[in-house]
């Protein structure tokens, strides 16, 4: 240490560290390489001790260099000839013996490069000339954690765009190709195939695909080194990611056949954890043709460890066959589950959406029912019609009895009812039923033409909408063939008839849990190949082993064969799952849900109740008041950790249930104050936080009776982080009021506030009704008249209060905010005045941070919690 006595001197006391951990190159507090500039013994230049210095005997001064390298550049970027001697010396300094020093010149490479390319103007030609072989170079270095610093600063060049696509092609490329060439070292190769991994998500497709493609579906194939297969599987996915589609089903897929196949079963199971990316990136004919088995293989794997990896990639793999649209959602820029706005009109429908009633006029709630049709059922309403000109004798009276079977909720309209006796009444009425020939061509011309339509709608059976409409069709032809039978077309009955099974059988399946079994389970012996597959609904969505696979994750069997926490995977995947099937098959998972709502693993539940939000969404405001409700009910009186799931998406779930289903959870709200534990305040402040969003929901008067109790019971919490989110719940309560024209309310709820707090025993809330007083001028939460008769006194008479931190709080509530307002500023305001003498009591008073704060006028006119909390 003889020729950097000073620095060692002058910067750090302890040499027993020599003093490198504490000056790294993000320290702002003294460069590294600030002994250069000291005039020493030797009188030399700062660039001629540069110099001595990278080449010193020791080892710890050129270390010293290589790490300082950044503020080197930023000395002598300026001037371009010792820029350029820099740049030699740092081309002489990476050809160093000892490989620490190598390591530490190859980490000051990618921020040395950001650098020069945001200073320099001549960035491109220097870093390509001098910077850029070092990393090449370093990539073959003989030393192991050279090889590795060279590889994540390659990797970060790359991320930063700051490598050209000829260094890319010319000489990064062929160096990755020859060291995982079949030949190359077994650790060169394992390095090679990692970087290549890597690396491959930051080029671009044609690069990877005719230079690096063709070299990763060798190493797939690899048979000396089981770790080179392992990295190729566990990257897979991100490799068929960059190349697309094409290359992907026709050069990978079957490589990844063949790992999916590996003897070793590591390689099975990262095959299995990258499923999903691999499918995402294949055509739907390519994922249910091939992968779906090839999956089903891995999930019935020998291996227990590469069954757990599949059952945790089930829901995902299952997620990408989903098709959010079909379900009239959309995804948002964010990523979020959004329900599509319809573009329809629906109210120009109310009579028809009321067609289901006795009556065929429209009642006074054709309103209320018609709110509950989603955006699809307004195309069904039209074809309700049908139903109601065909007068079926009995009909009415059967669907009101039908709904002691079915839950209203789950259908907007009334179930079909069982025809089996109807089929008897027609076999019975055939015999006496004469009518002219006329009314039996009419009625068989109407009868031939709801046979095409439910012809036409066959091929959409999946589409819940197109359900709607063969459910009404259907008795709609059912009606018109009543109509229809004589005694002459009794030898067409027995045809009829057994059309008419048919096609109850197809509708009652869609709607019934049939669905979610094999079609071979429905004793349908009559039914052709067509009707078969268009009654697997489930099936047209998801491969059925699939879903099985899927319903299985509850089966406690499967805790102990494969997984402890595999109820859990299955419920963190159930909304993907959820929207791949689309609500019109939600009864599929219905049972799945409940048993995961009531698993005995708080973890099951506290993971459901963190995504029944985005459930509801997928569901929508039917399924969801039906199926949703009673579990969010039970969520809300399980333990803190399961509660909080529901309460950081409180405001979310709501919003998405009806006015009056939304009211019953009013009085709820205040069972979220208390807390299993005490000290667990953060459950308390998203309490608040959630409250502020919630408003919006209600009106006044619930706000006023219910939420405002609870605000103000949460402004008096232990936790001052709770008290000051309250005040803002506080000032959002009484913009609410005033913004919705309920001024009786807001007077009563500022009277409250004054009592509560201005007159308040401890300090704490003198200094709160400051607080709030500063954010309704910022806000504007109330018109500026109202807030000087009724608060601006009270405000002002703090300036006498006994506690400086009061005083303090006042002072900047007055000086940032009150009189920055315009109202305020008007001449001849007769309230100016009084704030202004309270100001001027303020900068003369004896503590010196209310004078401070009464003085000056800060920059930065904000509001923050934590500013807030250094005054106490």
């Amino acid at each position: 240490f003889v020729g950097i006595p000073l620095y060692f001197v002058d910067l750090q006391d302890d040499l027993d560290d020599f003093g490198f951990e504490d000056y790294g190159p993000d320290c702002d507090s003294m460069r590294i390489t600030a002994f250069l500039d000291i005039p020493g013994q030797d009188n030399l230049t700062p660039l001629a001790r540069l110099e001595k210095y990278a080449f010193s005997d020791n080892i710890f001064n050129r270390q010293i260099i290589a790490r300082g390298l950044l503020d080197v550049f930023r000395d002598f970027s300026n001037n371009e000839e010792d820029f350029l001697t820099v740049m030699e010396i740092v081309v002489r300094l990476s050809e160093d013996a000892e490989p620490t020093v190598r390591t530490e010149l190859m980490e000051q490479i990618p921020p040395i490069a950001i650098f020069l390319q945001e200073s320099r103007p001549k960035f491109p030609t220097a870093f390509f000339e001098y910077l850029m072989p070092i990393v090449v170079r370093y990539l073959t270095d003989v030393n192991n954690q050279v090889r590795k610093a060279g590889q994540e600063a390659l990797l970060i060049l790359l991320e930063q765009d700051l490598v050209a696509q000829s260094d890319i092609e010319n000489k990064v490329c062929p160096i990755l190709l020859d060291l995982s060439a079949p030949d190359s070292d077994d650790e060169y190769k394992v390095e090679a195939v990692n970087i290549i991994c890597k690396m491959a998500s930051m080029l671009s497709r044609t690069t990877v695909e005719h230079m690096l493609l063709p070299r990763f579906c060798e190493l797939c194939s690899d048979g000396k080194l089981f770790q080179v297969r392992k990295i190729c599987a566990a990257n897979f996915g991100d490799i068929c990611n960059a190349v697309g589609q094409e290359a992907t089903e026709r050069l990978l897929i079957p490589k990844f056949f063949e790992l999916c196949s590996d003897s070793v079963w590591g390689m099975r199971k990262a095959c299995a954890e990258c499923f999903m990316a691999v499918s995402y990136t294949t055509s739907p004919e390519v994922r249910r043709s091939k992968l779906s088995p090839l999956f089903i293989s891995l999930i019935s794997d020998t291996c227990r460890w590469v069954r757990q990896a599949a059952f945790q990639s089930l829901g995902p793999f299952i997620s990408t066959f989903a098709n959010p649209s079909s379900a009239g959602l959309y995804i948002r820029e964010d990523g979020t589950l959004s329900i599509r706005p319809s573009p329809q009109d629906v109210a120009s429908n109310s009579c028809q959406a009321n067609t289901w009633e006795a009556s065929s006029d429209c009642g006074p709630n054709a309103g209320e029912n018609l709110t509950r049709l989603s955006q699809g059922d307004s195309a069904a309403a039209g074809v309700m019609e049908v139903a109601k000109d065909s007068s079926f004798p009995g009909m009415n009276s059967r669907l009101q009895s039908a709904e002691d079977i079915f839950n209203t909720f789950l259908y907007w309209r009334p179930p079909l009812p069982d025809i089996s006796q109807d089929l008897e009444l027609l076999q019975f009425k055939s015999e006496k039923h004469k009518d002219s020939c006329s009314v039996q061509c009419n009625n068989c011309v109407a009868s031939s033409e709801i046979k095409k339509v439910l012809e036409s709608l066959q091929e959409h059976m999946d589409d819940p909408d197109v359900q709607a409409q063969v459910q009404v069709l259907s008795a709609a032809l059912r009606a018109a063939q009543f109509d229809s039978i004589s005694d002459c077309e009794t030898k067409k009955i027995d045809s009829r008839d057994q059309l008419q099974n048919e096609t109850a059988i197809s509708d009652e399946a869609a709607i019934s849990d049939a669905t979610c079994s094999h079609v071979e389970d429905t004793p349908l012996s009559s039914a052709s190949p067509d009707d078969i597959s268009e009654q697997s609904a489930t099936g047209d969505i998801i491969p059925q082993p699939l879903l099985d696979q899927y319903l299985s994750m509850t089966d406690p069997a499967r805790a102990q064969t494969v997984d402890t926490e595999i109820a859990k995977h299955c419920a963190y995947s159930l909304p993907g799952v959820a929207l791949t099937l689309g609500r019109q098959n939600w009864h599929c998972l219905k049972d799945t849900y409940e048993t995961l709502a009531s698993d005995v693993q708080w973890k099951v539940r506290r993971t459901l109740a963190f995504s029944i939000h985005e459930l509801a969404v997928i569901l929508g405001d039917q399924l969801t008041a039906a199926d949703l409700v009673p579990i969010f009910n039970g969520f809300l009186k399980d333990l803190d950790e399961v509660r909080i799931g529901v309460l950081k998406h409180l405001y979310d779930f709501l919003k998405l249930l009806h006015a009056d289903k939304r009211r019953e959870y009013l009085y709820q709200l205040q069972e979220f104050v208390v807390t299993d534990n005490s000290r667990n305040w953060r459950f308390r402040y998203e309490l608040a936080e959630q409250l502020i969003l919630i408003l919006e929901l209600y009106n006044p008067n619930d706000v006023y009776d219910y939420l405002r109790h609870i605000a103000l019971t949460l402004c008096s919490d232990k936790v001052s982080e709770v008290r000051w989110i309250s005040f803002k719940l506080v000032v959002a309560i009484l913009q609410k009021f005033y913004a919705n024209n309920a001024n009786a309310l807001g007077l009563n709820f500022i009277n409250e506030l004054v009592v509560r707090f201005r007159h308040c025993s401890k300090w704490v809330g003198r200094q709160a009704f400051a607080f709030i007083c500063q954010a309704v001028v910022q806000e504007e939460c109330m018109p500026a008249d109202q807030f000087v008769e009724h608060l601006l006194p009270s405000l002002l008479s703090l300036a006498s209060d006994p506690v400086p931190n009061v005083r303090v709080l006042l002072a900047k509530a007055l000086r940032q905010t009150l009189l920055e307002k315009a109202y305020f500023k008007s001449v001849g305001n007769p309230h100016l005045e009084a704030a202004e003498e309270t100001i001027l009591a303020l900068q003369s008073d004896r503590d010196q941070d209310v004078s401070f704060f009464a003085t000056i006028k800060l920059k930065q006119n904000n509001m923050d919690n934590t500013s807030i909390e250094k005054q106490n």
